[in-house]
């Protein structure tokens, strides 16, 4: 048994838990709307914790952080203007601008003082993406952005806090937000969410994303990936009026290819392919959700 008594716990649901063995505590800081630490673990090496909850492990980020954006960018014809909410670490960012097609990344997140942070204790994550003659940096709400915007974007990718009743982030969760979003997407347009988790005990809120997307775009396909530093397969859902193509793994590697600098450590052809396969049973649990997250009626992550 290790020395060190100090554990960050994570409760699932009132009856599930996991906990990290700590380290080092290296930095603490509270902005107004949550509370950043910078410590080390024994596991999963440097992990960046947001209101008590594991957000990004240096460990395993790129798994996460991959499977959010190249999916989308590879399967749009040309991405060159992307839209990403939140996002605070600048790793999504880092992932956007590995696609050479990309003009411009504008990248929305209403806390300051959360890219104050990663810019100074983060830099494994952003790699200096924050400063990319590409970047446009803008510190504002993402729903008011969205709303006012007369931009129009390929794709947009929201990286956001998963929605508790203390947090602003809920509301970027309804039907009558991304029935705004919409409108903001070119011809051939992509939206891509992060959606919470896909543990069984704790799905909710993925199945009722999954229904309310479903009530804005033609077509929703869900995908997972299992993050060892969250302990559980985390749930993606891209968006699209447009049928998804059955590609090969020889054409997204044929993609990558030709579009993606910088190697990438998680994502190829295959990776793609399965991705997007579902157990039957969780295709069952998401044909027969028929609850709509809305405004008046939002759905909370458990925290």
């Amino acid at each position: 048994m290790k020395k060190n008594s100090h554990w960050l716990t994570e409760w699932f649901t009132p009856d599930e838990k996991h906990s990290h063995q700590i380290k080092k505590y290296l930095v603490s800081e509270k902005t107004d709307y949550q509370k950043m630490v910078l410590a080390d673990t024994y596991s999963f090496g440097r992990c960046l914790i947001l209101d008590g909850e594991m957000q990004s492990a240096e460990f395993d980020e790129f798994i996460y952080h991959e499977a959010l954006v190249h999916p989308a960018l590879s399967i749009h014809p040309n991405p060159k203007k992307i839209l990403i909410m939140g996002g605070g670490e600048g790793a999504t960012l880092r992932e956007v601008l590995k696609h050479k097609t990309v003009e411009k990344a504008i990248m929305v997140d209403i806390d300051d003082k959360v890219i104050e942070f990663s810019k100074k204790y983060l830099k494994k994550w952003h790699r200096r993406t924050f400063f990319h003659p590409k970047t446009e940096l803008l510190i504002v709400d993402a729903k008011k952005y969205v709303e006012e915007t007369k931009n129009r974007f390929d794709c947009i990718i929201a990286d956001l806090p998963s929605p508790i009743k203390e947090g602003p982030a809920y509301q970027l969760y309804t039907l009558e937000f991304y029935q705004i979003l919409k409108r903001k997407l070119n011809p051939q347009g992509i939206f891509v969410t992060q959606a919470g988790s896909g543990n069984l005990i704790q799905i909710e809120l993925h199945r009722r994303l999954y229904a309310t997307l479903k009530k804005v775009f033609h077509c929703v396909y869900p995908y997972y990936q299992f993050i060892p530093s969250f302990d559980v397969p985390w749930a993606f859902l891209l968006c699209r009026d447009e049928k998804m193509s059955e590609y090969s793994s020889k054409e997204i590697d044929q993609r990558i290819q030709e579009r993606i600098q910088n190697k990438l450590k998680f994502y190829d052809g295959i990776t793609h392919r399965g991705l997007f396969y579902l157990p039957k049973n969780i295709r069952k649990l998401l044909t027969q959700e028929k609850e709509i997250i809305t405004i008046k009626k939002p759905c909370f992550f458990y925290k």
